[in-house]
């Protein structure tokens, strides 16, 4: 083992390559806090974590002023540890999504730092259930796309391999959803999977409408039909259809999850290793939802997600919406509509230290010891 020497962070904003909206929001930026611990050693370890559009100086500001003074000394191999006493430490301001996002940019450090160390990649130390896993994509299916445009995506989809496409739901009426829902459904057949998406843009008479019309169409999953703190409307929703609900990626601790796992509100677990807090909490909610016999189907950061799905043997399916292409060296891997986890030490991102270090945000950077 080696103690914690050097701490670095720093931001950089990602800019979508395509218009992205749902029903409650549009992605104009990513803002993207990392962190980048060295230890005694001098082995490395860089992790991040995510906003979408906005709060990512918080996110920064936390990390400099509570959290990064408290890593200096510390054990890099005591994940767990330093993961409970910095989540007890900002305990005033959890659970929340900004502490949960600070504590996951620390944690995916550490991680990295572990397995380069141990010479493994993340995939096979946390578990190494499988070598691939399938991919639907995100990218194609936003609200504002016309429903040709939906349509001609899906089957370019389905050429490419891909397994599944998500459509973003929450026009103003019904009839709407249902016409660009119909559209795929009768170009890709009944083989290829569609899951929707409604951001939790619904009240439960809408959500049990639209319930009642996905029913007919064949949908893989109803994902974030109502506001995500609400366990007892999704635990009645699901309840009341044949459409499994999927909730997760704005939920931001395990205690969260194993509510709505008791109550019976969610059939597909989307739990997003940035918005739990990390890797060391997103593994005990893929565990637990193993237990309920429930998949795990995570949230974006395919970059990342790859690795975790792969590790674990409860997890069906990787969202495919590219994150990182403007500044990692080499892509995630992809054959015929799979995704692959890198066999090299670390999470599996190749990071390009150039575009890196150029896409900084000036006066968001800070080192410490």
């Amino acid at each position: 083992m080696a103690k914690i020497a050097r701490v670095e962070i720093f931001m950089v904003d990602l800019k979508p390559k395509v218009r992205r909206t749902d029903a409650i929001q549009s992605f104009e930026s990513q803002e993207t806090p990392f962190v980048r611990i060295t230890d005694a050693d001098g082995a490395v370890g860089t992790g991040y974590c995510y906003t979408i559009g906005q709060g990512g100086p918080a996110i920064i500001s936390l990390l400099r002023e509570t959290l990064v003074a408290q890593l200096i000394g510390r054990e890099a191999e005591e994940i767990g540890g330093i993961w409970r006493d910095l989540l007890f430490s900002t305990h005033a301001t959890s659970v929340g999504a900004i502490t949960s996002l600070a504590l996951a940019a620390i944690d995916t450090a550490l991680w990295d730092l572990r397995c380069r160390r141990a010479g493994l990649p993340l995939w096979r130390m946390l578990g190494g259930a499988k070598t691939s896993v399938p991919m639907y994509t995100t990218e194609g299916g936003w609200l504002h796309i016309p429903t040709d445009e939906l349509v001609a995506d899906a089957l370019a989809a389905q050429a490419a391999g891909f397994s599944g496409s998500k459509v973003k739901i929450g026009r103003p009426h019904l009839s709407e959803d249902r016409e660009r829902l119909a559209a795929v459904r009768a170009a890709v057949g009944p083989g290829y999977e569609i899951m929707v998406d409604a951001n939790q843009g619904l009240n439960m008479a809408e959500a049990q409408r639209r319930a009642a019309m996905l029913e007919t169409l064949g949908i893989a999953w109803f994902e974030e039909p109502l506001p995500a703190d609400d366990v007892a409307a999704h635990a009645r929703l699901a309840a009341g259809t044949s459409v499994p609900v999927a909730v997760g990626e704005s939920l931001y601790s395990i205690s969260q999850f194993k509510d709505y796992m008791v109550a019976g509100g969610a059939s597909i677990v989307q739990v997003d290793v940035a918005r739990i807090g990390g890797i060391t909490p997103w593994i005990k909610v893929a565990h637990m939802a193993e237990a309920h016999n429930i998949p795990v189907c995570p949230h974006f950061l395919m970059e990342l997600h790859v690795s975790l799905v792969c590790a674990i043997p409860n997890a069906p399916w990787l969202e495919y919406i590219p994150q990182l292409d403007s500044l990692t060296a080499t892509p995630m891997r992809m054959e015929n509509g799979r995704a692959y986890p890198a066999e090299t030490p670390g999470l599996g991102i190749d990071w390009d230290e150039d575009r890196l270090r150029d896409a900084r945000i000036a006066g968001l950077n800070f080192r410490a010891g």
